[in-house]
């Protein structure tokens, strides 16, 4: 399965939500949909979102935080996980668990525990504070096989900035959904937001 490097992040979603999002989600062509720890029932969200789109969609979890978590997400059915900071253990426990893994990382020390540790990609968490020229200067010294993903602050105005830094995708939170949004509202954003990546990604 083929998926845009575009990171759906639900915050606060709701199961009764989940599936009616996901649907507008995959229809437009975003198929990496991360539901954070902190939202309702989040294992509930993840368990119901594998099963129903198996083979269609990659659903995970983000803001985890701690091995049994991880644990916990993978028992539900999940694919990847998300951090918003840089836990060598949680990284570890991902890779035991064979899922995909996406540690948050600022400094080039960050980078480096995160790839040393067994990280698929790196999250530049918050790229809006680091930029374009932060997200760069780093680019220049890290394994060019490693995908890069802009979070925070990403939206499909600037992909051309983050794609000519560097980046390999994005993960997009209050931008793509907010609670309360309608499955309508999330399918506009969606289809704006592949357009712009499709437009933007370097061939």
């Amino acid at each position: 399965m083929d998926h845009r490097h575009i990171i759906a992040i639900l915050r606060g979603i709701t199961p009764a939500e989940m599936l009616p999002v996901c649907t507008s989600l995959v229809e437009a062509g975003i198929t990496l949909i991360e539901v954070p720890l902190n939202s309702p029932e989040p294992l509930r969200s993840i368990g119901e979102a594998a099963k129903a789109f198996e083979g269609r969609a990659l659903i995970g979890a983000g803001t985890v935080l701690a091995r049994f978590e991880v644990d916990e997400v993978a028992d539900a059915g999940g694919s990847f996980i998300v951090s918003p900071d840089t836990n060598p253990a949680v990284i570890g426990a991902t890779v035991e668990r064979g899922l995909a893994s996406y540690p948050g990382v600022f400094t080039p020390t960050d980078a480096f525990t995160a790839i040393r540790s067994g990280a698929t990609g790196l999250k530049f968490f918050p790229a809006e504070v680091l930029g374009p020229k932060g997200i760069k200067a780093m680019k220049a010294v890290l394994p060019p096989t490693v995908p890069l993903y802009a979070v925070g602050g990403a939206n499909p105005d600037n992909f051309g900035e983050y794609f000519a830094a560097g980046c390999a995708g994005f993960g997009l939170g209050t931008y793509i959904f907010k609670p309360g949004m309608s499955a309508a509202d999330v399918a506009q954003r969606a289809a704006a937001a592949v357009l712009a990546y499709d437009q933007g990604k370097p061939q």
